[in-house]
């Protein structure tokens, strides 16, 4: 029996979330499988995605065939890495031990670049709502400043009209004492 690895869709429109699940390769994309091995939600940033690793790694030696994506996904995780480490020490370039501390090496470092990104985003994220605030205050100040003038026009009109009102009160109380 040929066996994938492979991903299967779920979720709703325009918010799909993949198990990575083991099958048949004559069964259909959604349909019988053999085992869940892990999941994928390529919708967060960075992609989430939980593995299995023994399981993946027995898989993988069992002959199962990943598709493109699983075979990116197992890459990244380190599946395929601790495959060929393997392979290694069964011809004799290395032993166990130093297949452990390469696999070791590469996880830190792939780990550390994961949180490096993670923290850019981060970064990226209160600068850009930092801008935002910035741009929405010097928006309220000129705003506010409108505002100001316009209530200053108004008060000045009431004032010259107030003015006006008292000047031609004056002439009227002027012109009878005068008669």
């Amino acid at each position: 029996m040929a066996t994938k690895i492979r991903l299967q869709r779920h979720g709703r429109k325009n918010y799909a979330f993949y198990p990575i699940v083991i099958a048949d390769s004559r069964a259909p994309r959604d349909g019988r499988f053999i085992e869940r091995i892990g999941s994928y939600n390529p919708n967060t940033n960075p992609a989430t995605i939980t593995l299995n690793f023994e399981r993946a790694l027995y898989w993988v030696n069992c002959g199962a065939q990943p598709t493109d994506t699983v075979r990116n996904i197992l890459s990244n995780e380190g599946v395929l890495l601790m495959k060929h480490l393997q392979g290694g020490v069964k011809k004799g370039a290395f032993d166990e031990a130093e297949a452990e501390r390469r696999f070791n090496a590469w996880k830190q470092s792939k780990q550390a670049k994961v949180e490096s990104v993670k923290a850019n985003e981060a970064g990226r994220l209160q600068q850009e709502a930092k801008a935002r605030l910035e741009a929405e205050v010097a928006k309220n100040k000129a705003k506010a400043e409108e505002v100001a003038k316009k209530k200053a026009e108004e008060a000045a009109a009431k004032a010259e009209a107030e003015a006006a009102a008292n000047a031609t009160e004056a002439e009227a109380t002027e012109a009878p004492a005068a008669e």
